[in-house]
């Protein structure tokens, strides 16, 4: 199925398919496991449009490039763009919330980081952004006291809390706005907190936001 977004029915929200921003190194526990070093300023990277796809539907990842991990988090699509935007005028701009998975190559990421090298090889092949519906935002309330799950094959792999975060949700998109126009119907994905780890094949994949979302899917071979 072509990617559209919807919201948490399934009903098609009427905003362009555009862009993905992402945010690395967000949560210290992930950093910790990741061996990594923390970032002053926030860690800024894209996906293209051709990496968005359902969660709900089969997750298809590559066979052949190595382990791909999963890595959940808290996502917000905007409904109008942004430049050099305050956090008030960010919160006008946002249609909703949800969730998504940012699909990790972990062993083509290690070998670009040893040589300093983008990520995008990475991080930014189609289908790497499974995203779930998303809840108006005037349902939502407060972004930084958000918890959010992954199971897999009914094990919590992944638990997170918006209120952990280094850089918080509105500043952190204030801050975007300020590097490079915000346009509707992007998609900004928040950071993971620990737990990531290889998928496979047949593994079933659950992720839950606070109540508020709640999506099933299975992973297949691309």
């Amino acid at each position: 199925m072509t990617y559209r977004h919807i919201d948490t029915q399934g009903n098609e929200i009427p905003l362009p398919v555009s862009k993905v921003l992402c945010i690395g190194r967000n949560y210290l526990d992930h950093i910790q496991e990741m061996n990594s070093t923390v970032s002053e300023a926030p860690l800024l990277f894209m996906k293209p449009k051709a990496a968005l796809c359902h969660m709900h539907e089969p997750i298809a990842i590559p066979t052949d490039k190595g382990e791909c991990h999963n890595e959940l988090e808290v996502s917000v699509l905007l409904k109008s763009p942004l430049k050099n935007a305050s956090n008030d005028e960010v919160k006008d701009a946002i249609w909703g919330i949800g969730l998504g998975l940012d699909l990790t190559l972990r062993e083509i990421q290690a070998a670009l980081k040893k040589q300093g090298q983008p990520w995008e090889r990475a991080k930014s092949f189609d289908n790497s952004a499974p995203l779930s519906g998303f809840v108006p935002y005037s349902e939502v309330g407060n972004l930084d006291d958000l918890r959010f799950t992954l199971t897999i094959n009914g094990e919590v792999r992944q638990q997170g809390h918006t209120e952990l975060m280094l850089h918080k949700i509105i500043p952190l998109i204030a801050h975007m706005s300020s590097i490079f126009t915000l346009d509707s119907g992007d998609v900004i994905l928040t950071g993971t907190p620990k737990g990531v780890g290889k998928l496979s094949p047949a593994d079933k994949v659950k992720a839950s936001l606070d109540g508020l979302i709640t999506v099933s899917s299975k992973v297949v071979a691309e």
